[in-house]
């Protein structure tokens, strides 16, 4: 496969690069930072890999001189293919939050968990995340530093509410923030913004805190793993609170009038008609279907009735 579509120059020596996840374009990106010692942030699913290290031979970056990847959260899309680039990158250091190191360590429960979930199309969608060499793990907790040469730093912040096991990461040289998952999905194709609520860990309260501290750091630019750069900092985040406060007041109906998830799926589907272009009737089907395989309603809505059960 030629990268001649999967990297875009973002400046800053920053490379978006397309994962070609379970072969979209478009759906999840990973991004590379070019700098004294390179980093990769997000390499996303074990299938994805070989797309990934083709694109950082285009870009110069051998098997020798990756230092560092890093990933937002331990969820397939954007760190099943861990242990595949650690092999291919034998120098790079793994840089995770403490509460996710052991998954990538010992991965098989994960699978277990993610196979319950997906069957047959986790293969398909992810492939499978291989070990990571525990020596070569270095866990960060409520901050972290990532060394990127000539002074330039990558600082993690402890952000969860997507995951218990999520980062944001701040880039000292360029203000750019990688948000992994914390603050939703943005569609590049209509500027929409939807929220990521998965089961188990999704927490309203602990989201929202996430999304204010990521407002307090003052980022110039918003890197989404889903998908792509964003120049409209404050107006995005204030923008992804506003949608996990509708989906959850929906849920929330839905949850008090005794609804299962079914039902509320259906109840959701109807609050949020027409708030999203990607969705509407004038819009590329192409679109919306690559975008629920994503981001799918019954996965939102199943993280929320699980959050709301779990405060009952």
């Amino acid at each position: 496969m030629s990268t001649e579509n999967t990297i875009t120059p973002l400046g800053g020596d920053v490379y978006e690069i397309d994962t070609r996840m379970a072969g979209h374009s478009g759906i999840t990106a990973g991004y590379l930072i070019l700098s004294d010692r390179p980093c990769l942030v997000e390499p996303g699913t074990s299938g994805s890999a070989p797309t990934v290290q083709r694109a950082l031979t285009e870009l110069g970056v051998g098997p020798a001189d990756l230092a560092t990847v890093v990933v937002t959260h331990i969820h397939l899309d954007h760190a099943g293919g861990v242990g595949d680039i650690a092999r291919m990158y034998p120098q790079a250091e793994i840089v995770v939050h403490e509460k996710g190191a052991r998954h990538l360590a010992s991965p098989e429960r994960l699978m277990r968990s993610a196979r319950m979930v997906y069957g047959d199309l986790l293969d398909t969608l992810f492939g499978e995340m291989k070990p990571t060499d525990a020596a070569r793990i270095r866990a960060v907790e409520e901050t972290g530093v990532i060394d990127l040469g000539g002074g330039r730093q990558l600082r993690s912040h402890y952000s969860p509410g997507h995951a218990k096991h999520h980062v944001g990461l701040l880039d000292s040289l360029t203000g750019d923030l990688y948000v992994g998952d914390a603050a939703g999905v943005y569609i590049p194709e209509t500027a929409d913004v939807r929220p990521a609520t998965p089961p188990p860990d999704f927490d309203l309260d602990t989201a929202l805190a996430s999304l204010d501290k990521f407002r307090a750091l003052g980022a110039q630019r918003l890197l989404f793993a889903h998908y792509g750069p964003v120049d409209a900092v404050a107006e995005t985040l204030e923008r992804s609170a506003e949608e996990l406060r509708i989906w959850v007041d929906a849920v929330r109906d839905a949850h008090g009038q005794g609804m299962d998830v079914d039902h509320a799926v259906a109840a959701v589907q109807e609050r949020i008609a027409g708030r999203y272009k990607a969705y509407g009737p004038d819009a590329d089907p192409e679109l919306a279907r690559k975008y629920e395989v994503l981001n799918g309603v019954a996965s939102n809505v199943a993280g929320i009735m699980h959050s709301l059960d779990r405060l009952a």
